[in-house]
């Protein structure tokens, strides 16, 4: 580890300590800290700098999360008629190095980069964690926004601002990925003379303490997805003949999941790697996905018929592509 990497680690360690302290504080308390927050109560602007925002993907989390967190600043340049500005992926330990996820989904072609920008001399202003929901706090960030227009700033986004109906983004994200030169190269094993059926069961990191809540919201039960691949299968019968061959996504080993060896043409996916398992996901004629990011976002990216938990903390499109179930495993035909 170089001095740099040490600095960066040190640094992220002290202010995380600092945010957990702040952030459990009542809003009008908590942006008291944020020297955005401050200026804004002091400086009138009225420039007409365009500035950027840029919101960066959590290096800690896995690759659903990280989607969603670059997704909000995209969001939010929409939002406050901001432009935005590209935080590649990166990993936890080399928070500074790019992963191949940017060129899978087509992120940063065309788009200012954040690392640029502050080289060409804009400042950066770090913006308080809110809710859209509340218009209050809505009022407050547009404040802060405008305080700066004299001047070139990127806004950097709090870590992990959250943004709940990311299915708005679906135009935008479908543009992008499709069109990423990384289609050129994409390899997949389903045959196109059959229906292709994905499933993703959620397992691994949700398994380790039932007791956690905030685990086990998202457990749902190898017979509820056992009933939902019941009704689906039903339900394909009507829009197709050609075969119907499903592949399972989770972790484990198929002993785990022995209601499943009743069903015919049944492909086990757990060896696949996560890349080629989120491409496989986008590209199912029908994908059913559990309480979980790495299967609800290649749910934004696919075209085909998405059967999907109701009760699940990012929106869905009401659209007859997205099909919903509720916790009990019925699923709601339209």
């Amino acid at each position: 580890m170089n001095l740099g990497e040490f600095k960066y680690k040190v640094e992220r360690k002290i202010y995380s300590y600092y945010y957990n302290i702040i952030s459990k504080l009542p809003f009008e308390k908590y942006v008291e800290h944020y020297a955005c927050y401050r200026h804004s109560q002091k400086h009138m602007a009225n420039g007409d700098f365009l500035n950027y925002i840029a919101a960066r993907p959590n290096p800690g989390a896995g690759i659903g999360h990280q989607l969603a967190n670059w997704m909000a600043g995209y969001h939010l340049a929409k939002k406050f008629g901001l432009k935005f500005a590209n935080i590649p992926f990166s990993r936890y330990h080399h928070p500074w190095v790019p992963t191949p996820w940017n060129d899978f989904f087509g992120f940063g072609f065309g788009e200012a980069q954040y690392k640029d920008l502050l080289k060409d001399g804009y400042k950066k202003v770090l913006l308080p964690q809110f809710s859209e929901l509340v218009p209050e706090q809505n009022e407050i960030i547009r404040k802060i926004i405008a305080s700066y227009s004299d001047q070139k700033v990127v806004f950097l986004c709090e870590q992990d601002q959250f943004y709940r109906d990311l299915y708005t983004l679906i135009p935008d994200l479908q543009k992008k990925f499709y069109s990423a030169p990384a289609r050129k190269t994409d390899q997949l094993v389903y045959d196109v003379n059959h229906f292709n059926v994905a499933i993703h069961v959620r397992r691994g990191d949700i398994m380790t303490d039932s007791s956690n809540p905030n685990l086990s919201m998202r457990i749902l039960s190898n017979d509820y997805f056992e009933k939902v691949l019941t009704q689906v299968l039903e339900y394909v019968k009507g829009i197709t003949d050609k075969p119907v061959h499903i592949y399972f996504f989770s972790q484990g080993s198929p002993e785990d999941f022995p209601e499943f060896t009743m069903f015919p043409n049944l492909h086990w996916c757990m060896d696949m790697g996560a890349m080629a398992s989120f491409l496989h996901m986008v590209y199912a004629d029908l994908l059913i996905t559990s309480k979980s990011s790495f299967s609800y976002k290649p749910a934004l990216l696919n075209r085909g018929v998405k059967v999907c938990p109701e009760n699940f903390w990012h929106g869905y499109p009401d659209s007859k592509d997205w099909i919903m179930v509720d916790n009990e495993g019925n699923v709601k035909w339209q």
